[in-house]
């Protein structure tokens, strides 16, 4: 479907890429991954024609119909609503539904009915008369109600204008789909909603994510885009993470064999190039050197650029380090984020804030972190208790234009201070240099911004860390290298996150906001997964929320469109499973003729029978009956799980 070969693309002196070549194939699920700035989404824009190359050129075979979410959506007119601007997501469709209903108006002639024809099987093809239902339930599973179907979009904020650009490319299902980190925008329900969806996406896959829940889940081949490079691995991200550890120490020790080869020659080119009886040889050396030096083996930027993350030693506290009681907090005095909020967090806990965007999870932290006052109720801190809050703002927490030295210093001094020596080494420690300690904090890469952001946590040694949304910046590695510092941490941990995985691993007890208040789990995500009310762990919303929309709201000929939209979405599984059935009941009936001619041969053996032979043949043949029949009653057990009501 798609053949890049030797793209590459510079921008100034830069080399963005550099020689990629490498192919997706119809139906592959493509999880591209790689550090922050290394080249991922200019290969869609490749894709996308956005951006030319320099050199190479890519084949795009079948013409696929392409799906993409753009950065800045836009409504077409100041009152389009929600719902009007995420139908116009498949190309052309409003036109061909216009210019349809026009020749209904008169189909007596011979040439408009032919027409006519053409329309409504294009528009059919295209999925024109069940878009709407399939936006509908596009955008209940991505956190909005019913009710702002019919808000204008103009009103919704940048997250959840993307949140609607998502549900529209998604229900407009194309045949090749382009995702750049579709979860930045998304909480836990909204993530786990995706994920599903996309599970049952027939189309090809290309998904640029850091989330390792989606990448492991979703993809089944990776390809890495660092340091210029593209290299396609033929497996899930288990696998890669793996069989990139291999590559790196082959790639390291070519490496080293050629700086130490590349050291040696110019060893001699410097020591005889002035004299005349070795200039020859120098001068040829030379041209080795030149030729080593267009061919330089470089290490990619994950671990050259990986820098650190340590925390401080907690200071002690008292046994409670936070109490709500009766908490609420209203911006306008009259409809309230939350309110009633009884909870406790005790000395050690390593609890999760779950639940949708706008239910008041950042607000929370904020008061817990005593930069905002609840409105009613009290919020109590415990004894000795030093909170260290991790803002998804970096400029509530990090001043942009303030450089990273003085950000650093600031904390240092707040907390006492000491020798300038012991503060420049805790600079390094953290990965900053004598390059990087002048540069303002507003133009650090993500990562950099994590990694200052914990080196003013560990300066200020916190006991109960509060973090809002840390992994949105970093790369597989940068999850990584906090995820392992956090499970280290001997204090006390609050984190909001939409990073499953991440959650996963670090959180112990997961605290869930809802609309009716709070619920606490005392075990970590599975245990939630688990004890949490069975229609939330299908996917839904809480009661007082939709998921998807109320079908007793819907028309008769609207839950028939749903339901035709169900039964598309699991045909293609229904038509393999059907395959699967009739293959293994043909097969089966082969091998049991087999097998009968076999046994009989054993009870009537001819002068010429070989037996040990003949005993082979039924032990095989009976193998393959048993292997046959599993897959029978698998593929008949999932077909008849998947029948929808009509």
């Amino acid at each position: 479907m798609l053949d890049f070969k030797g793209i590459s693309v510079h921008y100034g002196h830069q080399d963005v890429l550099s020689d990629v070549t490498f192919r997706v194939n119809k139906g592959d699920r493509v999880g591209v991954v790689g550090p922050n700035g290394s080249g991922k989404s200019t290969l869609f824009k490749i894709v996308l024609g956005e951006m030319s190359t320099d050199k190479g050129e890519l084949v795009v075979e079948s013409n696929p119909r392409i799906g993409w979410t753009r950065q800045n959506p836009e409504p077409d007119s100041p009152g389009e609503t929600l719902l009007e601007y995420s139908v116009r997501g498949i190309p052309g469709l409003s036109d061909m539904e216009a210019e349809m209903a026009e020749l209904e108006t008169d189909l007596s002639d011979p040439s408009k009915m032919g027409r006519y024809g053409e329309l409504q099987s294009r528009f059919e093809h295209l999925g024109g008369y069940d878009i709407e239902t399939r936006v509908k339930i596009a955008l209940g599973g991505l956190g909005f109600t019913v009710e702002e179907f019919s808000k204008p979009f103009a009103e919704f904020s940048g997250g959840w204008r993307m949140r609607a650009e998502l549900s529209r490319v998604l229900a407009s299902r194309p045949d090749l789909l382009l995702l750049d980190e579709p979860s930045n925008y998304l909480d836990v329900p909204a993530v786990e909603w995706l994920q599903k969806f996309l599970k049952a996406y027939d189309g090809t896959l290309m998904l640029i994510s850091h989330d390792r829940y989606l990448l492991r889940t979703l993809t089944s081949i990776i390809v890495e885009v660092d340091a210029g490079t593209a290299t396609r691995y033929e497996g899930d991200l288990d696998y890669y993470l793996t069989e990139r550890e291999v590559r790196y120490e082959h790639l390291k020790a070519a490496k080293e064999n050629q700086d130490h080869h590349r050291e040696q020659l110019q060893r001699f080119v410097d020591r005889f190039r002035a004299q005349a009886t070795k200039a020859a040889q120098a001068q040829s050396r030379q041209k080795i050197i030149d030729r080593i030096d267009e061919e330089r083996i470089v290490l990619p930027k994950r671990y050259t650029q990986s820098g650190r993350l340590r925390l401080a030693e907690p200071p002690p506290s008292g046994i409670e380090m936070f109490r709500a009681e009766n908490l609420g907090f209203s911006y306008d005095g009259v409809s309230n984020v939350f309110s009633g909020l009884d909870f406790q967090i005790t000395r050690g806990d390593k609890v999760a804030l779950i639940g949708y965007n706008g239910l008041g999870k950042t607000t929370l932290m904020r008061i817990i972190a005593g930069t905002r006052r609840p409105t009613e109720g009290r919020a109590i801190l415990g004894h000795n208790v030093v909170p260290g809050y991790l803002s998804q703002e970096f400029a509530e927490t990090i001043p942009p234009d303030v450089t990273v030295y003085r950000n650093a210093k600031n904390a240092w001094d707040a907390h006492g201070g000491g020798p300038e020596k012991v503060f420049r080494n805790q600079l390094g420690a953290f990965g900053f240099d004598e390059n990087d300690v002048e540069k303002p904090a507003g133009v650090l890469s993500g990562g950099e911004k994590i990694r200052l952001a914990f080196l003013r946590l560990f300066l200020s040694a916190p006991n109960f860390l509060l973090l809002d949304e840390p992994t949105t910046h970093l790369d597989l590695d940068g999850r990584r290298l906090l995820q392992d510092a956090l499970q280290k941490y001997k204090g006390t941990l609050l984190l909001v996150s939409h990073d499953i995985d991440f959650v996963r691993a670090t959180a112990t007890s997961i605290l869930e906001i809802t609309r009716d208040g709070l619920r606490q789990y005392p075990g970590g995500y599975d245990y939630y997964c688990e004890k949490r009310p069975a229609s939330e762990a299908a996917g839904g919303r809480p009661a007082s929320g939709n998921a998807s929309p109320d079908q007793g709201q819907l028309s008769k000929k609207e839950l028939r469109q749903m339901r035709a939209a169900e039964r598309a979405k699991v045909a293609p599984m229904v038509k393999e499973l059907k395959r699967r059935v009739e293959t293994a009941e043909r097969k089966i009936d082969e091998l049991q003729k087999s097998l009968d001619e076999a046994s009989a041969e054993l009870f009537n053996p001819r002068p010429s029978t070989d037996f040990a032979a003949v005993n082979t043949k039924v032990r095989t043949l009976q193998f393959e009956i048993e292997r046959y029949t599993a897959d029978w009653e698998d593929a008949a057990t999932k077909l008849e799980e998947l029948k929808l009501p009509h």
